[in-house]
């Protein structure tokens, strides 16, 4: 019920599940840092990254100390193509692009879905032209149906006073 309210459609969760599924490894393999991360230099790049805070080089297969303090690792230390964090077979450029396209596929979801959802909160506010049209023969046709009737009414009550059939307000008046 809360995917419907956010407006997440079937296909969109399972895209957002599918995004957590490459990021479930990062988290199921933490291990404290408690030994540094160039021990594992000339290893393997799974071993390397069972440390969270250690970054893997593919280039010159080199186990370095993530840099926290920046969200992408500098040039200097390991080209982007070659950077590996988390998982070995995604490396920072795919990353990058694959978030970027997701999180815009995402935004652009929601922008969408509150667009038609203001078009159609609009349409159901205002009437349209026939609507306003229908309304306004409607309360004529009342104006004309009440002015007949009461025009009636005159010509009845006329005619109950020429024949002395009026209807009084007391009865028993007469007596």
């Amino acid at each position: 019920m809360a995917s419907a309210a956010l407006g997440l459609t079937p296909r969109w969760l399972m895209l957002l599940g599918a995004a957590l599924l490459l990021l479930l490894p990062m988290a199921s393999a933490q291990e404290p840092p408690a030994m540094g991360c160039s021990l594992y230099t000339n290893r393997s790049c799974e071993e390397c990254l069972r440390n969270v805070s250690c970054l893997w080089c593919n280039e010159n297969k080199a186990c370095l100390d993530y840099p926290v303090r920046k969200i992408l690792p500098p040039a200097s230390l390991c080209k982007l193509s070659s950077a590996r964090w988390g998982v070995c077979w995604v490396n920072f450029e795919a990353l990058i692009i694959t978030m970027s396209v997701l999180g815009g596929s995402v935004l652009l979801g929601i922008t969408v879905c509150c667009c038609c959802c203001c078009r159609r909160r609009n349409r159901s506010r205002k009437p349209d032209r026939s609507d306003e049209r229908a309304i306004r023969e409607q309360e004529e046709r009342r104006v004309r149906q009440e002015e007949r009737r009461a025009e009636m009414k005159s010509r009845h009550d006329e005619i109950r006073k020429k024949y002395g059939l009026f209807k009084e307000q007391n009865p028993y008046e007469k007596f």
